[in-house]
């Protein structure tokens, strides 16, 4: 029955989805002409801050739990703080001489981040390092993560209701926690992937990679800073780290900026976490993800401060990754996880997974007998 309603429900999500679509597209062509008929600054902003508005509220007129979290990271998030940036001539939405419609509605709207030194990246194919083996090629890595992930999903479908059902099985709760998070991961970074190989061929843009195989991360700093949801930490250095950073130099000093800074980034992001998670799961905010963004911000300033003291003083690498591997998965697990286990968002998840299964086969079935 709850699978028929899942069913049944996909034709109207998908409409709600394509009209929530049309109406952030429209809204962007508006804030394009905004931008080249109004200059920088505040009067720019009080244009735009309708559309910031608009734009947080539509992702709560969807219920599946996948497109919810496309749009909300997509629009609520990362394109509410580019148009932010875009007020004050800032950002990846603001360049010289100005983009074309097109590529402006792309890069706002979907997670994507224009090359910003492609020769860079040249250069540094010739020097790999243990850090970033980088004659594997990307075709290569997502033929061997596209197989993992459906071998993943498999895994938790099948076994998930089988271990929490089974409380006194300890050990395989933990670890289908940990294959839980490998599963979120993959299909987060494939996800991106699509969109941005999708986005770049059409348009022809050369566009940075959202991960950079973050399983190879050697400290915290390195994993939040170079390696992970890379579109996200840009953004949030660009809107939170940077000017409170400045803020607090001159009223601070320089000496306790870059740990204050650091801790009100980690805090923005766990209350835009929060955010997000109400928009999922529909329930009150627990406060959990902000403790997890709190603790990571402040192992990321010991670190810091850590790395200033003992300059010389370095881990292996191997040992690097498995320690910082090992903290991030245990902080996942709990207390990030923590309020999509209470809601069951698996179980959604999976329902989601198979109404849109049969979604497809029925439109195939159909075309095949007209």
């Amino acid at each position: 029955m709850e699978l028929e309603f899942y069913h049944k429900k996909m034709d109207d999500e998908l409409k709600n989805f394509t009209m929530l679509w049309l109406i952030v597209l429209s809204s962007l062509c508006y804030c394009y002409v905004i931008g080249n008929k109004i200059s920088k600054g505040i009067k720019r902003f009080l244009f735009v801050l309708p559309i910031i508005v608009i734009f947080m509220y539509l992702p709560l007129n969807l219920y599946s739990f996948h497109l919810n979290f496309l749009t909300f990271f997509s629009i609520a998030w990362l394109c509410n703080s580019k148009l932010l940036l875009f007020a004050f001539g800032k950002g990846p939405l603001s360049s010289d001489p100005s983009m074309s419609l097109p590529v402006f509605l792309a890069v706002a709207s979907l997670p994507i981040k224009l090359q910003q030194n492609p020769s860079l990246n040249i250069q540094n194919k010739g020097h790999p390092s243990p850090e970033n083996p980088k004659n594997v090629s990307p075709i290569l890595i997502y033929a061997i993560k596209g197989p993992l992930l459906a071998i993943v999903v498999y895994i938790t479908t099948n076994y998930s209701v089988y271990i929490t059902t089974n409380y006194s099985v300890y050990i395989y709760q933990k670890i289908l926690s940990c294959i839980t998070c490998l599963q979120y991961y993959l299909q987060y970074e494939m996800t991106l992937a699509l969109i941005s190989a999708l986005a770049g061929a059409l348009l022809g843009l050369e566009l940075e990679p959202n991960f950079n195989e973050p399983y190879l991360s050697t400290s915290l700093q390195n994993f939040w800073g170079r390696r992970w949801n890379l579109m996200a930490s840009n953004i949030l250095r660009l809107t939170v780290h940077q000017p409170t950073k400045k803020m607090f130099a001159r009223v601070l000093g320089r000496r306790w900026a870059t740990p204050l800074a650091v801790m009100v980034t980690f805090s923005a992001s766990g209350l835009i976490h929060e955010l997000m998670f109400y928009h999922l799961l529909r329930v009150k905010p627990t406060g959990e993800a902000t403790c997890y963004f709190l603790i990571h911000g402040m192992c990321v300033v010991v670190e810091i401060e850590l790395k200033k003291t003992f300059k010389k003083w370095n881990f292996p690498w191997l040992i690097s990754v498995l320690l910082t591997l090992g903290f991030v998965l245990v902080t996942t697990t709990w207390p990030f996880f923590s309020p999509m286990k209470r809601c069951k968002a698996y179980v959604r998840a999976l329902h989601e997974y198979e109404a849109v299964a049969a979604f497809f086969n029925d439109a195939i079935l159909c075309f095949g007998i007209m």
